[in-house]
């Protein structure tokens, strides 16, 4: 850091996070495109209101260019705005300048306050650029640029959020560190042209200190020489015990308000079930995974008007959500809602709590929320054979805890936005509604359904609010492998040419065929075309991991190869981009990037899944299909790693704890003999497509010789079908089962394990 007077400049200049206060959406939808066949798969996000009329510009700055959503909200401002980029990291240098870097996102609360109030001010914007190279970074564009300074900031203050507002050498070093700041001084809190005085005053007095050595030492990770991953039983037992302590057992989830869904939480101990199911220990983790996923469903935080789950809840009783949804939220959940059904419990079955894939409506806070008399108004018709004069909004408000003053206890909404407001949230069981009002269980969910459909029709009514039109290469990948997973388990074609669409349009919008590079992102146009910036992102860690990871359950769900050979060859790729040759594992963005000052490995599984976490999974899948030991090898490198992490606290890497698992249970090969949509094929399939199966790959053989799987596996050339009819083999620590035909035994084989086996 610069000091002043030998103290830390920065220090005491830190506000609060973007979260507090915010009533925006993030959306996902996927729409054909006008121009070209197949899919655009993107992440919308609402802000709340419409585009106001189009007017002149008193001002507009080189961000007009841009094709964010977030930079072109700043595109007239009365900033001298550059993108990330050479045009501005010279001008800092040829002009002795420091830097004002400013990050953030399109829907975030406190970015849009922080815009209106200090960027939209002409007294401000003058001082920035007379004074300095201002820089606007959109984080879901460069999360690496977002990682570096996030991690400055956190470390000089013990906390961070969006905006953040840095300020850095012209050789990027950065030396202050903040979030929001108010226009003018509020109180203790300096306001952001006192701090920008204060700099352009002392700046020459600073001597300067390079926090990057300590920032580098305190976020490597590395592995040993020689040095093996921990024993797995020993960390997953681990890691269920820290989730076991901070489980709520009333509510279900982990830890008091704020409550997020943490589906990388969820997705562990169903896995931890599968090879503890006979001790107490895992029946608590699968009752703690189900009891969760099951409030959730019944709660506020899921949109029962339009499906999906929001972000997040404010309160421990998933009530009163933060008015976000998130395209990630939506397809890990998605994954942990079917993974949940193949338990057989039907409560968690309810389609209502399956997030709706692909759902194209936008909604935020306003959308949401719902007044007694707009729904009396709304549905005001007499329920026949109901005990009294009883409506069917008497029969909605009942089962939803719709009540005439709202439902939002005031602690729960201390801006007072939500007085006299209900927000959705399932009070009875259908049972004891029908019970309560005399009718029949079907006559309550036919009423139900009903009054959910006006609702949604009134909700196309209300104000649009603004789209963000960013696709995110990584968060589409992890919808690939909703699409693919939950079409498998249902059987269901519709999902399934989603899920093809999918992959389709990432290769053909977000793959660089002759760089051989992902892209970070795409765009959308004024017509819905399809746009690409120039010159475009490169794709990061994340976007190659979660894709990858989407291929391989779309080759499982599909069983066309040409995703596994596109899996085979985005892998090779991404360890020769990102792969630590002295440390193990992967870096978040490419390490040869001279404008990204520290290389991270991300080390905890959050809202997203850490990309080493994944990539871990992915490996290991990758070798059993592939025959590539390396990749057997680099998994495990990659898990030693993050030994300290795992050992210490394996509740920050649930998602690495389960790959750690699958290292250690070996997977199973599953293969199918058969003719690929013949009915025989597909009997067996369904067997293995009901069950949760956490450690297995799922291959076809249809009889070709030279076909992928066969060129790379020549054992998978002696299997065939059995007298005829489609055989599955099930092999695990280099042996096979004998072949198989009847779907019912072959499930028996896969949930007991207790195979008839021969040597390879």
């Amino acid at each position: 850091m610069w000091q002043h007077n030998g103290q830390p400049y920065g220090k005491g200049i830190l506000s609060c996070d973007c979260w507090k206060n915010t009533t925006i959406i993030f959306r996902h939808c996927m729409e054909k495109d006008n121009t070209k066949a197949g899919p655009s798969v993107f992440l919308s996000m609402e802000s709340g209101s419409e585009e106001p009329p189009s007017i002149p510009h008193k001002h507009t700055n080189r961000l007009a260019k841009q094709k964010s959503p977030y930079l072109l909200q700043h595109a007239h401002n009365p900033v001298d705005w550059y993108p990330w980029g050479q045009d501005a990291f010279d001008k800092a240098k040829n002009e002795d300048k420091p830097i004002f870097l400013s990050v953030g996102y399109s829907t975030c609360h406190w970015c849009h306050v922080m815009e209106r109030e200090s960027f939209e001010d002409e007294e401000i914007g003058k001082l920035l650029s007379d004074n300095f190279v201002c820089i606007k970074v959109d984080r879901e564009e460069r999360p690496d640029v977002d990682k570096v300074y996030m991690n400055f900031v956190q470390a000089t203050s013990g906390g961070g959020g969006w905006p953040m507002s840095v300020w850095l050498t012209p050789d990027l070093k950065p030396f202050i560190g903040g979030t929001y700041f108010p226009p003018r001084d509020q109180g203790r809190r300096p306001g952001l042209m006192t701090v920008l005085t204060r700099i352009i005053e002392q700046v020459k007095q600073f001597l300067f200190v390079n926090f990057l050595t300590t920032l580098k030492k305190g976020t490597a990770i590395a592995a040993n020489p020689g040095e093996a991953p921990p024993l797995a039983t020993d960390v997953a037992n681990r890691c269920f015990q820290q989730l076991a302590n901070s489980y709520e057992e009333e509510y279900g989830g982990f830890r008091d308000a704020p409550k997020f869904p943490t589906p990388v939480n969820l997705m562990f101990l169903m896995s931890y079930w599968c090879v503890n199911h006979s001790t107490s220990e895992g029946v608590e983790a699968l009752q703690m995974a189900l009891h969760t996923l099951r409030m959730m469903a019944l709660g506020g935080i899921h949109d029962h008007v339009a499906q999906g789950f929001h972000r997040y809840s404010t309160d421990s009783s998933w009530h009163v959500p933060h008015f976000e949804k998130m395209l990630y939220d939506q397809a890990q959940l998605a994954v942990a809602y079917i993974t949940a059904s193949q338990f057989g419990q039907s409560d968690a079955e309810d389609a209502d709590s399956v997030p709706a894939l692909g759902e194209t409506e936008q909604r935020e806070g306003a959308f949401c929320i719902w007044t007694a008399s707009e729904i009396r108004e709304l549905l005001p018709d007499v329920v026949e054979g109901a005990t009294g004069v009883t409506t069917q909004a008497d029969i909605f408000m009942h089962h939803y805890g719709v009540k005439d003053q709202g439902n939002v206890a005031p602690e729960q909404d201390p801006h007072g936005e939500l007085q006299g407001q209900n927000v959705l949230i399932v009070r009875y069981s259908v049972e004891l509604t029908a019970a309560r009002f005399g009718i029949g269980v079907e006559k309550v969910s036919e009423l139900m359904a009903s009054a959910r459909a006006k609702m949604a029709e009134v909700r196309k009514g209300r104000p649009r609010p603004h789209l963000d039109t960013k696709m995110v290469a990584s968060w589409n990948g992890l919808m690939l492998s909703a699409y693919a997973r939950v079409g498998a388990v249902l059987g269901d074609k519709a999902f399934l040419e989603r899920a093809v669409q999918a992959g389709s349009f990432l290769k053909e919008y977000l793959w660089d065929a002759e760089r051989q590079t992902i892209l970070r992102s795409c765009y959308h146009g004024d017509k819905m075309e399809v746009q690409q910036i120039s010159p475009p992102i490169s794709g990061f860690l994340d976007d190659y991991a979660f894709i990858i990871c989407g291929l391989l359950d779309l080759y499982e769900a599909t069983l066309q190869t040409e995703w596994l050979q596109w899996a085979e060859e985005l892998q090779l790729r991404q360890d020769m981009m990102f792969w630590d040759d002295q440390g193990g594992g992967y870096f978040c963005s490419d390490p040869s990037d001279s404008t990204v000052l520290l290389q991270l490995k991300e080390d905890q599984d959050g809202a997203e899944p850490s990309a080493n976490s994944v990539s871990a999974s992915n490996l290991l899948r990758l070798s059993h299909y592939t025959g590539r030991q390396e990749w057997h090898q680099r998994s495990q490198q990659l898990l030693a790693a993050f030994s300290d992490r795992l050992t210490r606290i394996p509740i920050a890497l649930p998602e690495m704890v389960r790959a750690l698992m699958a290292q250690h249970y070996m997977l199973k090969q599953i293969v199918i003999c058969g003719q690929k949509d013949a009915p025989d094929t597909a009997g067996l399939l369904a067997a293995v497509n009901s069950l949760f199966l956490p450690h297995k790959v799922l291959m076809l053989v249809d009889g070709e010789t030279d076909s992928f799987l066969c060129q790379r596996l020549p054992v998978l050339s002696s299997m065939s079908q059995h007298g005829g009819v489609a055989a599955a083999y099930v092999c695990q620590y280099f042996t096979c089962s004998l072949p198989v035909t009847d779907p019912q035994e072959l499930r028996k084989i896969l949930l007991d394990g207790s195979m008839g086996t021969q040597t390879e």
